[in-house]
């Protein structure tokens, strides 16, 4: 089967792409001749996934999915949350979103945090929706080189290290888009059995 993922962030192609099994054929919207930025600007992460689904389906008519994670932080009344990716502004710099999270955090004594995906698919037009989410705490200085994004910053409950301290399948088999990701498997997988 052949599915487009709409997306141009290679850390999340290449965290997707090691869970799907060989039945399943990968694309990016690049590679189908959709260059240009696509819309996520709903007012939750739902909204943002089934955006991008909706915004490839109608372009190309081809099945396709598309996620948007976010990380809700309880100290922050669960920000930044569906602005993750722009928290320190519309330039998306991972590292002034890290910097800028954790100067709000800095006297939070009160660390608990979530990071929470959601998945739209759009198969032979229907639309399909996953959820994952793995619970943890923001620590109070980053650690580890791997992952992307708030990886070197939070630490899933019940693990002493970083998601960007762990191996790619080790962070994969617990991780909110990990879950996700599963569920969407699985349910291509009944579909094409």
């Amino acid at each position: 089967m052949n599915l487009i993922f709409a997306t141009n962030n290679l850390h999340k192609l290449e965290e997707v792409s090691t869970m799907l099994n060989d039945s399943i054929v990968l694309f990016t919207p690049s590679q189908r001749g959709i260059t240009e930025d696509i819309p996520e600007n709903q007012e939750t992460l739902e909204g943002n996934a089934l955006q991008k689904a909706r915004y490839i389906y109608e372009r190309l008519h081809e099945n396709c999915f598309a996620d948007d994670t976010g990380l809700e932080v309880e100290a922050l009344n669960g920000a930044p949350g569906v602005r993750s990716a722009r928290y320190a502004g519309d330039e998306r710099d991972m590292r002034h979103n890290m910097e800028k999270l954790l100067c709000d955090m800095k006297d939070a004594t009160n660390r608990n945090a979530r990071f929470r995906t959601a998945i739209a698919l759009i198969l032979d037009g229907r639309e399909y929706f996953f959820e994952g989410e793995v619970k943890g705490e923001i620590m109070r200085g980053k650690a580890g080189g791997k992952g992307f994004g708030y990886d070197p910053i939070f630490r899933p409950s019940g693990y002493g290290i970083s998601f960007a301290e762990m191996d790619l399948s080790e962070k994969n088999s617990i991780s909110h888009r990990g879950k996700a990701v599963r569920q969407l498997v699985n349910f291509l997988n009944q579909c094409a059995g």
